[in-house]
């Protein structure tokens, strides 16, 4: 007989509940149990046979992919709950029925273009090292920023232990104790521009991203959602990687 299984963390992560790393994190703090008992990392399940409950809650697989675009405001953290209170982009999305996720993050106190979905393979694929899906960010510094210092930043800055990797920085406009920068990243480190700037002594007034890949911000407004049509996934999921699409409203 056949061995439906298959690991528990991928199989929340295909339901919609959360990204296999944060899955992973669910299941650690025993948020997660299969068949009454607690799960534990290494656990697998059988989607047709157990019943697999997160925080009570009884996980459905789903078929309804959604893929949306969200304009996060300041003051949201990217996370799909928060132990100390603060604000959830999911917040702004309480209309969507299906359960989705943030790919990737934007801290607290950024801005701008944050996809959300359903589908565990697609946001897998978008978060992979390996894709190199790029992100485009409007970036206010202080007190300006020398061509030498838009050298370092666009050839890269220690991190870490290890250099960043080569990214595009264009400088908009310049002013008396300003300058606006846009930078195209190809990789992506925790708070990396925050940190590649403050490694030059830029502080950073204000961080947006404008788009994800190919898919750019428009006229969307800060906390208002779209979702994207179904070319604007095909070219998010080539960026990615993958071989196709398909599923989205």
């Amino acid at each position: 007989m056949a061995d439906n299984k298959i690991r528990l963390q991928k199989f929340l992560s295909e339901a919609g509940v959360a990204s296999r790393r944060k899955a992973e994190e669910m299941i650690r703090n025993g948020s997660v149990k299969v068949n009454g008992a607690v799960a534990q990392i290494g656990d697998s399940v059988d989607p047709k046979k157990d019943t697999v409950l997160v925080k009570g809650k009884k996980v459905m697989t789903q078929r309804t992919m959604r893929y949306i675009l969200l304009n996060k405001p300041r003051g949201y953290v990217t996370t799909t709950d928060d132990d100390l209170g603060r604000k959830c982009v999911l917040e702004l999305v309480k209309d969507v029925k299906e359960r989705i996720y943030p790919v990737g993050r934007l801290d607290r106190v950024s801005e701008g273009a944050l996809i959300l979905t359903n589908d565990g393979a697609f946001a897998n694929a978008m978060m992979h090292p390996s894709k190199h899906v790029p992100k485009t960010y409007r970036v206010t510094v202080r007190p300006g920023i020398t061509p030498e210092q838009v050298d370092i930043l666009s050839t890269g800055v220690e991190l870490d232990g290890r250099l960043t990797a080569p990214c595009d920085v264009y400088v908009i406009s310049k002013e008396e104790g300003r300058a606006v920068l846009e930078i195209v990243l190809y990789e992506g480190r925790n708070r990396q521009i925050r940190r590649m700037c403050e490694s030059l002594n830029l502080e950073v007034a204000r961080l947006r991203r404008t788009a994800v890949g190919p898919i750019k911000l428009g006229m969307l407004q800060t906390g208002e959602w779209r979702d994207l049509t179904p070319q604007e996934v095909e070219t998010l999921f080539k960026a990615a990687g993958l071989k196709s699409g398909g599923g989205a409203r």
